[in-house]
């Protein structure tokens, strides 16, 4: 993976990242590490009962206009503490697990694959080997995942549009549906229906794929249920997500600057029961208030 023409993720927009922010992405070729930290806001069998240590890196291959992590996901902004330095992120990290938490989390890492594979490399270096977690929005190569099969333990991917004029108007995602189906694909083939946990509940391995309903677009989740159904599985695990909170850049979608209804987010519960989904976890319509990350705490969740 050459970042001095980066073709990482499907933008393939050969940027040379070693010479500082560049790309689409706008990030360089350091570990743009935004915040290491325990979170314990994650589905239950992804935190477990002590949380995960979540990696966050600043930059991201898509513009999703009501981004939660908007302060550090929108490349080329100032961030105070990004780290860049992989010995300082790694002792991030093994900190954390010397608390006793087992599974680390990389939340958009499509961008910084070379990244994550050193921080992983570097932790089994220092004899650790906790669990990994590729937390994606799914805006990846194919290639991509299928270099991953025994690196990554729990793929956590996000399916966010089945429509392709909200891929681009909301997230500047072209051929979005195409692509994350794809990617969601592999990783199933590598995986299957199976979330294997340990004796505590925890995720050990397998994939949960998430999806958050858009207030005034439950057109679109019915499409991404029905499309998991018809072409992946009714047996995959998924996380039907309601925290949507107003957090962004509205220009032209009112819609956006309110929270998800309840009879919204019901009727596309509804659809998963009857589509025959087994394997589901739901949010209270509450949850918006819950989800308010602040990234120039230490801690951006607490």
């Amino acid at each position: 993976m050459d970042q001095g023409r980066c073709t990482i993720c499907p933008r393939n927009c050969g940027a040379d990242r070693r010479k500082g922010p560049a790309g689409y992405c706008r990030t360089g070729d350091g570990m743009n590490v935004a915040s290491v930290c325990i979170h314990r806001g994650e589905e239950p069998v992804i935190s477990g009962e002590n949380g995960i240590c979540n990696v966050f890196f600043a930059g991201c291959n898509m513009r999703c206009i009501y981004c939660q992590n908007h302060d550090i996901s929108r490349g080329g902004v100032k961030v105070a503490g990004i780290m860049n330095d992989k010995e300082d992120v790694l002792d991030s990290i093994c900190r954390i697990l010397d608390t006793g938490i087992g599974a680390v989390g990389f939340v958009s890492p499509s961008h910084m694959i070379v990244q994550m594979l050193a921080i992983i490399e570097g932790l089994a270096a220092r004899g650790f080997r906790p669990v990994t977690v590729f937390n994606t929005g799914s805006y990846d190569k194919v290639e991509t995942i299928r270099m991953l099969d025994g690196i990554i333990d729990v793929y956590l991917p996000d399916f966010k549009y089945a429509d392709e004029a909200l891929a681009r108007e909301f997230s500047d995602a072209p051929g979005y549906p195409g692509t994350a189906l794809a990617a969601l694909k592999e990783m199933y083939f590598q995986k299957g229906s199976v979330l294997r946990t340990d004796e505590s509940g925890q995720a050990e391995n397998g994939m949960l794929i998430r999806h958050l309903v858009l207030p005034g677009h439950t057109e679109n989740s019915l499409r991404v249920l029905q499309t998991i159904a018809d072409e992946i599985s009714t047996g995959v695990h998924i996380s039907l997500m309601s925290q949507y909170h107003p957090s962004g850049e509205f220009r032209g979608h009112p819609e956006l600057r309110r929270t998800l209804y309840k009879r919204e987010y019901e009727s596309v519960a509804e659809e998963m029961q009857r589509l025959g989904f087994r394997n589901g976890y739901l949010q209270d319509v509450e949850s918006n208030l819950n989800y308010r990350p602040d990234f120039r705490k230490d801690n951006p969740f607490e």
